[in-house]
């Protein structure tokens, strides 16, 4: 009987042994899976049940760059037809952008300019689009923020129709996923991403050859399309469509140092979201200390968590800006102090 006792409790502490050592190793797995990409936050989100299969940060708020022309192109085409065309105005004209540069006076079909925004991102075909249905950019961007509020990207707002950094301007990438999954609804939307080189001719003739600047429209066989953005501000962001095994999938990140590593992330979200949906990994969302992650709108659980490390590091920021500012003041009365007495040198 001691014997059998003694065996069964070898039994157990081997199992609790091998239990831990694999909850371990999960962990070590999942924190890894986190630190192995460089965008501060980044989601993947299954488009049949709408949760998230791998998130990092999913609510932090950030600048939305050009992927806010999604947006844009939704609102116009819910006032426009496709056909209807458009003068480009001076405001329009001189916003600054990418190449093709679109000039005042010349005009362009509502279609032609929504593939001008959603495949080159020219920021004056996004203007001229605002400036067609609203009269202006400023009414134009209060539909902008109504569509976004109707569509539950609650954490979201917009300051201009192009993306340019605006005060008070951001998105989540949780909410980007809502605003691509809209976005597919709009054929055209849809065929505009989807497609990698176009050319466009405006109404006298003059011809632009333009390129997606989704680079993966090459790569990934999956992909249905995307958005990217750039601003110095924003740095790399994309949000996009693609499918695993015919399961419908979307990714977003935003503030990835550079392109290249936007690409090598969304191919580590797609192949994260493709392990979990084959069962060999399970659904995993990382908050990390890089920055204060404001309130969670999906998970009130994992805002609570962090809430007292959200207080701290904000405090710790006023602190390092009070102290700058203090230094600079330091600075500025230092130098007026040697102008002054230089000043009384040379009169002298």
């Amino acid at each position: 009987m001691r014997k059998q006792a003694k065996v069964s409790r070898c039994k157990l502490n081997f199992k609790v042994i091998t239990c831990f050592l694999f909850l371990i190793l999960f962990v070590i797995n999942s924190t890894t899976s986190a630190d192995d990409m460089d965008a501060p936050t980044a989601v993947v989100v299954d488009a049949q049940t709408g949760k998230i299969l791998y998130g990092k940060n999913p609510d932090l708020k950030l600048p939305p760059a050009s992927t806010t022309k999604l947006v844009t192109a939704m609102v116009a085409l819910e006032r426009l037809t496709p056909e209807k065309k458009i003068t480009i105005s001076e405001r329009a004209a001189k916003t600054p952008t990418v190449a093709p540069r679109l000039k005042e006076g010349e005009v362009y079909t509502v279609h032609d300019l929504i593939y001008l925004a959603l495949m080159r991102s020219v920021n004056s075909a996004a203007v001229a689009l605002a400036e067609a249905v609203a009269g202006s950019e400023v009414e134009f961007v209060k539909l902008m923020n109504d569509k976004a509020k109707s569509i539950g990207a609650k954490d979201t707002r917009f300051a201009n129709a192009s993306g340019l950094p605006g005060k008070d301007q951001y998105t989540t990438v949780y909410d980007l996923t809502k605003i691509m999954s809209h976005a597919l609804s709009y054929p055209l939307i849809r065929e505009a991403i989807h497609t990698r080189v176009y050319v466009i001719h405006s109404e006298d003739g003059k011809e632009h050859f333009i390129q997606n600047t989704n680079q993966l429209l090459w790569t990934e066989d999956n992909m249905i399309g995307g958005k990217t953005g750039y601003t110095s501000r924003a740095r790399h962001c994309f949000v996009s469509a693609a499918r695993i095994d015919n399961r419908l999938v979307y990714t977003a990140l935003l503030g990835v140092p550079n392109r290249d590593k936007l690409w090598r992330d969304t191919q580590l979200l797609l192949a994260r979201a493709e392990n979990i949906l084959a069962g060999k990994n399970e659904p995993f969302v990382q908050f990390t200390n890089e920055k204060p992650v404001l309130k969670a709108s999906y998970k009130k659980s994992a805002s609570s968590v962090k809430k007292k490390d959200i207080i701290k590091a904000q405090k710790k920021i006023k602190a390092n800006q009070d102290i700058k500012t203090k230094k600079t003041s330091n600075k500025k009365s230092k130098q007026k102090r040697k102008g002054n007495a230089k000043i009384s040198s040379q009169s002298i």
